[in-house]
C-alpha cells in the first residue's frame, strides 16, 4: 500500500503541514502549482467548499489514523454521491491519485522539516519499484550538501505515483560511505511541456528532465522560507500577497465585456438606508424582514438579509460611503458575476493566511460616460462592496482578478 511507501505511522510535522493548509476551491489542477500546494489543500476540478471540505477531512483522516488506500475510497464514495461531483478519469485512478499525493507530499514536507538538522542529504530510491525511471534510479545513493539547488528541485517525490525519499547524513556518515565530502550534483536539463492540455488555460512550464511538470519544487520549503520575519508588511500587488509562495496568479485574458443595463438601475441618491438595503436584498428574494438562502454561480450556499447591512450598533448602514445607490449593481456582481476568483493572503499581525473571495463584474448604464465596476468580496470574517464608475479605478480592477479563477461568464 502506499501508506507503507511514506512511512507506516505518521509523525507530528507530517499532521501539522497538513493541518495548516488552507482550503481552496480550483476548476483544475494546474490552478495551484508546485510550492503553492504548501499553502492550499485543492483536489482538482473541486470547485465548490464543501466538497474541498469533506476531502480535507478525508485525508487528514488517512494520515493521522494511517488508514488505507481502500477505507479512502469509501471515503471518496461518500463525497461523490453526497456532492454528485462529476470529475474526470477512472474511480479507482481518481481516488488513488488524491490519496497518495497528500500522504506523498505531506510526508516529504515534514521530512524536510526535520532534514533541516543535517549537513547533507542522500538521494535513495525505493528498490521495491517494479518499474523504476531511469533518472530517479540513477540519482540513488546521491549525497550533497543540504543547501545544495539540487534539492530544490528534485527532492522527491518527483513525480506521480514516485516513492523515492531523502534521508540525512552527518560527516562520520561520509566516512562510512568512503566519502570525504558530498557528490558533485548531475548536471541539470531542462526541458519544456505543456499542461493542461484539456482546460481552458494551457501552458507551458519548464521542468527538470526526469521530473513531472507540478514536482518541480521541494514540498514545505516554501512554508518554512515564510517563518522568516519580513522587514515590514507590504500592501497586496498582482504578483504577491504579502506572503511569499502564496497560490495567486494574474489574469492574463480580459473579462467578458461590460453588460448593458438601463439606466434605472441606479437608485436616487438621498434615499434612506432601509430603502438601499431592500434594493439589495429584492435581487435575491429577501427582505429586511426575511433573509434568503441562494446559490452563487459556483453552487455555494450564501445567506444575505439586513445582516449584512447593520453596524456594530445595529443601526442599517446600506448608504455607507456613498454606495447606496448603486446596490443593485452590487448585488448583480455577486448574483450573476463576470469572473469569481479565490485569493490566498496572509495577515502578518495575526501570523495566518485566509481565503478572500472576490465576484467581479462590469456593466455599461445608460447615462453613464463609463462603465461601472462592481466588486464583491467575502473573507472569513466579512464582506466588503466596491462599485465605481471612474475610469481612473480600472488599475483596482485589474489589482482584483489575482489569484485561482474559479468562474469565468461564458
Amino acid at each position: 500500500m502506499a501508506s507503507a511507501a511514506f512511512g507506516a505511522l505518521p509523525f507530528a510535522e507530517q499532521l501539522a503541514f497538513f493541518q495548516r493548509k488552507l482550503n481552496l476551491p480550483t476548476t483544475g489542477w494546474t490552478d495551484i502549482y508546485t510550492r503553492e500546494h504548501d499553502w492550499a489543500f485543492v483536489v482538482a476540478g473541486a470547485n465548490r467548499d464543501a466538497i474541498v471540505s469533506d476531502f480535507r477531512a478525508a485525508v487528514e483522516r488517512a494520515i493521522a489514523d494511517g488508514t488505507t488506500l481502500e477505507d479512502f475510497r469509501r471515503d471518496f464514495d461518500m463525497i461523490v454521491a453526497k456532492h454528485g461531483w462529476d470529475y474526470n478519469g477512472g474511480r479507482d485512478w481518481r481516488s488513488r491519485v488524491i490519496y497518495d499525493t497528500n500522504l506523498a507530499t505531506s510526508y516529504a514536507a515534514g521530512r524536510y522539516e526535520q532534514l533541516q538538522a543535517a549537513p547533507y542529504w542522500q538521494y535513495e530510491h525505493a528498490d521495491w519499484v517494479k518499474h523504476p525511471r531511469e533518472l530517479h534510479l540513477s540519482w540513488d545513493g546521491l549525497v550533497l550538501a543540504k543547501d545544495d539547488p539540487f534539492w530544490e528541485t528534485h527532492f522527491p517525490p518527483n513525480g506521480w505515483g514516485c516513492q523515492c525519499t531523502v534521508r540525512g547524513l552527518w560527516s562520520r556518515d561520509l566516512a562510512k560511505l568512503g566519502k570525504s565530502e558530498p557528490d558533485q550534483a548531475p548536471e541539470v536539463h531542462y526541458v519544456d511541456q505543456v499542461i493542461g492540455k484539456n482546460s481552458q488555460n494551457p501552458r507551458t512550464v519548464r521542468v527538470p528532465e526526469g521530473i513531472d511538470p507540478g514536482f518541480e519544487y521541494a514540498p514545505g520549503a516554501a512554508r518554512m522560507r515564510s517563518a522568516i520575519p519580513p522587514e515590514k508588511p507590504v500592501l497586496p500587488t498582482n504578483t504577491a500577497s504579502g506572503g511569499p509562495g502564496l497560490p495567486n496568479h494574474v489574469a492574463a485574458d480580459p473579462l467578458p465585456p461590460p453588460r448593458a443595463l438601463p439606466g434605472s438601475v441606479v437608485l436616487p441618491q438621498g434615499l434612506a438606508s432601509a430603502d438601499y438595503a431592500q434594493a439589495f436584498l429584492a435581487e435575491f428574494g429577501a427582505d429586511l424582514a426575511a433573509p434568503a438562502v441562494v446559490r452563487d454561480v459556483l453552487g455555494e450556499r450564501l445567506v444575505v438579509g439586513k445582516e449584512l447591512f447593520l453596524d456594530a450598533k445595529g443601526n442599517l448602514k446600506a448608504d455607507k460611503r456613498g454606495r447606496g445607490p448603486f446596490m443593485r449593481l452590487l448585488a448583480m456582481a455577486l448574483k450573476d458575476p463576470d469572473e469569481v476568483w479565490a485569493r490566498v493572503e496572509w495577515a502578518f499581525g495575526v501570523n495566518r493566511a485566509f481565503v478572500r473571495r472576490r465576484y467581479i463584474a462590469r456593466f455599461t448604464v445608460e447615462g453613464e460616460d463609463a462603465p461601472a465596476l462592481a466588486v464583491f468580496e467575502l473573507t472569513p470574517d466579512g464582506w466588503t462592496g466596491v462599485t465605481t464608475f471612474a475610469p481612473e479605478d480600472l488599475a483596482y480592477l485589474e489589482g482584483s482578478r489575482v489569484g485561482v479563477r474559479l468562474y469565468k461568464r461564458p
